[in-house]
């Protein structure tokens, strides 16, 4: 048997594996289509999405399963979710699991749901109303790390989008066999004991959640009209238009526009700011990765801190999350909501080195979320030391870029790597990783959104620079 498969796989250049690695698959699919595209080659074991590479690693039970997948893509188109997909072996033997449950025949109830890129808030009311048409939900605790995670009662969903281009729900079984809920809150909820102290849910209203449109039209009350679900999982899920969903999901809307039991205001206070190196321009570097910035002040009776006014209540959440406790040129920065709804341009006065301490970014192009369209492009992120570049003229060098940092004093990159880019492409991107996540964080507030000239342009090219989703190159 050994020698009939060496002689079978000896034209390929990655050895043979259980493992087959999937590309070319189109933002919406989810595990469930994969199993269902690809479970006639054999007994699948295990799937894992990797939703913002449109790609995937599907585990078969055998290698003969593997081969026949591997062969069939290589002689004829196979679609997965309505688009052509394309295989090999992947270097990896058996998928790695996140936890040590992650048998579907264990009995264990428990997901545990990890959201990626969460633009916008997650609370109970959301998570039931995409799980529970799946199944009978019990319990929903939410907790937060990287992102926010969630364990509650995984093929129809994983990989899916909650709102259109972020919120992507990764799923896997959780090690607990049963969630304890002591309270009825946004965080948490026991449908099984109403009685447990509560807020009040509202009467609700018809709205639609996973895969709609983002939930806030910035208006009053956080939300707006929505486009339509994509219809529930089922055999051609993918070939059905909008006009042909059956229902919509009625999701009860909390009456408060809190969110995480922070206060409702657009107004961030930041304080732990280093004296000399911090000031308007480059908190907005910063804080423009988690939302639109309005306005930066910095305060005359209170030195090293400032307040920023952003576009909106989530956005300051989303800028907690991410920015508060982390390292800038040594100082370590607290995030937190401010009482005051706006920010007033009174006593401004002139920062150590030579700046305004206020500044109106209201109208600047550097705001990297003034339409939903450009707001689906960000991938947030927390600070890491790779940080991922773009909008750079293709004259540039790695050399130029080294020389960059030196110039502004902050610290240079140990590894760099540019992307592929078409002929025709006017820019380029790519990847620089730092030896800490702190350098990383340094070169980004002084360096996003530099001007770079190059001989006989006509225009600067703007860096853009924001956290990577890889940890390393």
């Amino acid at each position: 048997m050994q020698i009939f498969y060496m002689n079978r796989y000896d034209a390929h250049r990655i050895a043979p594996s259980p493992v087959v690695h999937v590309r070319g698959l189109c933002e919406s699919v989810v595990e469930a289509d994969l199993v269902e595209a690809l479970e006639k080659f054999g007994n699948i074991c295990y799937v894992m999405m990797m939703p913002f590479k449109r790609q995937a690693l599907v585990e078969f039970e055998d290698l003969d399963s593997a081969y026949r997948c591997v062969l069939c893509g290589t002689k004829e188109a196979v679609y997965i979710a309505g688009q052509q997909a394309f295989f090999n072996y992947s270097t990896s033997k058996r998928i790695t699991r996140p936890t040590n449950a992650d048998d579907p025949n264990s009995g264990n109830k428990v997901l545990l749901l990890s959201i990626q890129n969460p633009l916008y808030p997650i609370t109970t009311d959301v998570l039931y109303t995409v799980c529970n048409p799946i199944g009978n939900v019990l319990r929903i605790v939410i907790f937060k790390r990287n992102g926010i995670q969630a364990m509650k009662a995984k093929a129809a969903l994983n990989g899916a989008d909650i709102y259109a281009g972020c919120c992507t729900l990764k799923i896997e079984y959780a090690r607990p066999s049963r969630l304890n809920v002591i309270r009825n809150d946004n965080d948490s909820w026991d449908y099984t004991k109403p009685f447990l102290v509560r807020r009040e849910r509202g009467k609700g209203r018809q709205r639609q959640a996973i895969l709609g449109e983002h939930p806030s039209s910035y208006i009053d009350n956080g939300y707006g009209s929505h486009c339509p679900l994509l219809p529930l999982p089922s055999n051609n899920r993918f070939k059905r238009s909008s006009h042909e969903i059956p229902e919509v999901v009625s999701y009860p809307l909390p009456q408060t526009s809190s969110y995480m039991g922070h206060a409702s205001s657009s107004v961030a206070m930041v304080s732990g700011l280093h004296p000399t190196k911090m000031n308007c321009i480059r908190i907005f570097n910063l804080f423009c990765l988690y939302g639109n910035i309005e306005k930066v002040k910095f305060m005359k009776s209170v030195p090293g801190t400032a307040l920023v006014e952003m576009g909106d209540e989530y956005a300051v959440d989303r800028a907690i999350t991410h920015l508060n406790s982390i390292k800038v040129f040594s100082k370590r920065l607290n995030v937190c909501v401010s009482k005051q709804h706006a920010v007033i341009p009174s006593q401004v006065f002139e920062l150590e080195d030579g700046s305004s301490s206020y500044k109106d970014f209201a109208m600047t192009r550097n705001n990297r979320f003034t339409s939903a369209g450009q707001a689906s492009k960000n991938i947030i992120q927390p600070p890491s030391c790779v940080l991922h570049f773009y909008n750079v003229p293709p004259c540039v060098t790695e050399d130029e870029l080294l020389q960059l940092c030196k110039e502004h004093d902050v610290p240079g990159f140990i590894k760099f790597k540019v992307f592929d880019a078409k002929p025709s492409s006017k820019t380029i991107s790519g990847l620089l990783e730092f030896d800490s996540k702190t350098n990383a964080v340094e070169v980004l507030t002084v360096l996003n959104h530099y001007q770079i000239r190059i001989p006989n342009g006509s225009n600067p090219y703007t860096l853009k620079l924001c956290f990577s989703t890889s940890s390393h190159l």
